[in-house]
């Protein structure tokens, strides 16, 4: 069959005198035309890497400039610096403390004043205190979340870049983190979020590069960015609690791939179930093992580093703090004896066992009777109506006899001679809990003998240990009803001179229930406990103690639960209802109020609900037949943006469930995922997305035939269109970029904490729930 005659001047022709052509007829000019398409095509790769890598470069300096732009005003203690700054002190004098926080951002801030040689000196004690007058390198601490807050909007654009989004859609995404006054906030302050925030966004950027390998399994490629992947989820949590987010969001990613793995119909074809063992052990190594090993790390390093007794050791047990040196259990605990006189105090009020010649009221508020026994209350001052002598059951027999762990005894009240008593009489406050009182010495051991017997159970104490003043931590359980004392710090009424109520718990476990024996200030000044042997410091090991501060942190971390004036819901937050002031100066009516770009913010609140909506649309039009999107759009929208989505629903949907306080920088990293979203809808939107090399060979054609005629044309026709879409895409961005950035100067002064605004200029900013100062 002959050939159809080919064009003068075309690619065939030129190549009629090659020797291949002459004995290959049609053979070269494909290969050629293959040729010239790839050409072609890595031209356009190396121009869209040339438009990334200058798009990235500007995004980066000036994310430092907005980071770094006046970091040095104020200088004195803002907001929360009085917390942070003051652990970074106390690490560089080996001081013990105590937070809710894991150590890695903490010791990150340590670690930037030893560079700079500072030696701890402030404290940190107030807001507003100066750090020019107390000589502290201030600066240096605020560059290093600075210079985290800039590295995140790099890591923004590299996750879209990496993701294979056009350059539009990678500048909407991280210029949304650029020009956020919130993410600007709180990177220009000694404040833990910056190192979160990064270390999440790593955690996505690492996860993205570990899942572009996917047919690489197993190389040494995919085992680096599957380690960092786990490295970067270990800083996260090892920053914050909430970090395990991260865990969640790349944990559901995990599975996810592991199930497509299962598919026996993959593209890929299947894989053996051994094989997939070795994934599935392979990403319990790199994502879980790992990143709990580097956790722990941390901590290994912060109790290196705390060795000094200090103000976190009331948090711990009386066999913690003895792991400190200087510690006052060391050098004034003795062992109590019967017949001493002692002072008993709560651990967690500091309020005293106290007891005065008052009764309770015949009635209480709500109408329930009570015992009118003499009043037991908890007096936070030290006073002669706390002191209480330690009785044993028996005759004198026991006297000069060391207390010990389990010992039935009773408590006598010195000033008034009453002893001690609980009994099935509710208490003030809790009608489940049951009364403290105390009857005479008569009754306490005549028809009152049983009520007034108490055993001393010293928490973690070990049978027959010998119970110590300062050291021993214990609990009161009062021996027939099995209730354990307890206090709490809502006062009682005018008849109990609003003092605290003490009560039986029934619910002996919670630590809240524990007491301390301060001092026996009745001792003898010949008492041979006086004479204090040389004590040495005594050592636990690394996870009784991890395991101890673990309980602690969780513990505290529930009770934060009190009001507080800036605190804000999760429903607030991606509409930035409202703020938290950070810092105020009345003289000059300056203020750094933290809040965040509302233009950004609505935006990618919006389109999180429009994801939300073409998602739910395009699942109804497949059920009813009509298959809307090509293969590629709807993998992208679905896998990538879908991704991006999941990463700010696991971020943002559990504070729901917590009970604690809750304030705007927790919204920090779901923002920045829906940041990402917002991107990738962008390019969703106009269609802007750029031609790989793999959707280029799909195109070109199977054989010559095709190559030489069809496809040439299509790829210009789809390139005339990719340059529109583009256009629009740029069109838009711009377009958001320039309200973003009007939005970003508007608020600037609050952000930066000056110019210091008129009330005029304050009421202009004065949206929604914005409380700002200075507005009359």
């Amino acid at each position: 069959m002959a050939r159809n005659p080919t064009p003068q001047g075309s690619l065939r022709q030129r190549n009629v005198g090659s020797k291949k052509g002459a004995e290959s007829p049609g053979v070269a000019p494909e290969a050629e035309l293959d040729k010239l398409a790839k050409a072609a095509m890595r031209k356009t790769v190396t121009d869209g890497e040339r438009e990334h890598k200058a798009a990235l470069s500007l995004i980066t300096i000036l994310a430092f400039v907005t980071r770094f732009w006046g970091i040095s005003h104020p200088n004195e203690v803002v907001f929360d610096e009085v917390h942070f700054g003051k652990f970074a002190s106390y690490y560089l004098e080996r001081t013990y403390f105590f937070d809710v926080h894991p150590p890695f951002a903490k010791l990150l801030f340590a670690f930037m004043g030893w560079l700079v040689g500072y030696d701890g000196h402030f404290h940190f004690e107030n807001i507003g205190d100066s750090y020019i007058d107390n000589k502290v390198p201030y600066v240096a601490f605020r560059a290093l979340p600075a210079i985290l807050g800039a590295l995140t909007v790099s890591v923004t654009y590299l996750i879209m870049w990496e993701s294979g989004y056009s350059v539009p859609a990678c500048i909407v995404a991280a210029g949304l983190i650029l020009l956020d006054n919130a993410h600007i906030g709180q990177t220009r302050l000694i404040l833990l979020d910056a190192t979160l925030v990064l270390a999440m966004a790593c955690s996505l950027l690492f996860y993205i590069k570990f899942y572009k390998l996917r047919h690489e399994p197993f190389s040494r490629k995919w085992w680096k960015w599957l380690v960092l992947t786990g490295f970067a989820l270990s800083c996260d949590m090892s920053t914050k609690s909430v970090g395990l987010f991260a865990f969640v969001t790349i944990g559901s990613a995990v599975i996810i791939d592991l199930w497509e793995l299962l598919d026996i119909k993959r593209p890929g074809g299947a894989i053996s179930l051994p094989e997939f063992g070795k994934h599935f052990a392979a990403r319990a190594i790199g994502l879980i093992i790992l990143p709990f090993l580097f956790y722990l790390f941390w901590f290994q390093v912060h109790f290196a580093v705390l060795s000094r007794s200090g103000p976190g050791d009331d948090f711990m047990t009386p066999e913690f703090q003895e792991t400190l040196s200087d510690n006052v259990m060391l050098a004034n605990s003795m062992n109590i004896q019967y017949y001493d006189s002692i002072t008993i105090r709560h651990k967690e009020t500091k309020a005293y066992l106290h007891s005065h010649d008052a009764h309770y009221p015949l009635r209480y508020d709500d109408g329930r009777v009570s015992s009118q026994g003499q009043q037991v209350t908890g007096y936070p001052h030290n006073d002669t109506n706390n002191y209480w002598q330690i009785l044993p059951l028996e005759d004198d027999k026991q006297r000069g006899r060391n207390v010990k762990n389990h010992d039935l005894v009773r408590l006598r009240h010195l000033v008034t001679d009453m002893v001690l008593l609980s009994h099935d009489v509710a208490s003030p406050f809790y009608p489940t809990n049951q009364e403290f009182t105390a009857v005479s010495v008569e009754d306490a051991y005549g028809q009152r003998a049983n009520d007034t017997v108490f055993e001393v159970r010293i928490e973690h104490g070990k049978d027959n240990q010998e119970f110590k003043s300062i050291a021993s931590h214990f609990k009161l359980i009062h021996n027939p009803s099995k209730v354990a004392m307890w206090t709490h710090t809502k006062p009682l009424p005018d008849w109990g001179h609003r003092q605290q109520e003490i009560n039986g718990n029934k619910n002996i476990a919670p630590s809240s229930n524990v007491w301390f024996v301060e001092e026996i200030p009745a001792l003898a000044a010949d008492d041979k406990r006086h004479e204090k042997p040389e004590r040495k410091v005594k050592s636990l090991t690394f996870l009784r103690k991890w395991f101890e501060l673990q309980r602690a942190m969780f513990y505290h971390n529930n009770k934060l639960t009190s009001s507080h004036p800036y605190a804000s819901h999760p429903y607030q937050w991606p509409f930035l209802l409202r703020g938290v002031s950070f810092w105020t100066q009345n003289d000059t009516r300056q203020q750094i109020y933290f809040v965040g770009n509302p233009f950004g913010w609505w935006l990618a609140s919006s389109l999180l609900a429009v994801f939300a909506g073409i998602i739910g649309a395009d699942q109804v039009s497949l059920r009813r037949g009509i298959d809307a999107l090509d293969r590629r759009t709807r993998s992208r929208l679905y896998n990538s943006t879908g991704f991006f989505w999941l990463a700010w629903a696991t971020h943002y949907f559990p504070f729901f469930l917590m009970g604690r306080q809750l304030f705007l920088h927790h919204y920090l990293p779901a923002h920045l995922a829906s940041c990402l979203v917002a991107g990738g809808l962008i390019e969703f939107i106009f269609n802007a997305e750029p031609i790989d090399e793999e959707e280029m060979r799909e195109q070109t054609g199977k054989n010559g035939k095709t190559m030489a005629q069809g496809p040439r044309r299509h790829i210009t026709a789809r390139e005339r269109f990719a340059g529109q879409s583009m256009m629009g895409a740029w069109i838009a961005c711009l377009v958001i970029l320039a309200v973003a950035a009007a939005g970003w100067y508007f608020f600037l002064p609050l952000t930066y904490g000056y110019p210091g605004l008129s009330v005029e200029q304050i009421l202009r900013r004065k949206w929604l729930g914005y409380d700002l100062h200075f507005a009359k």
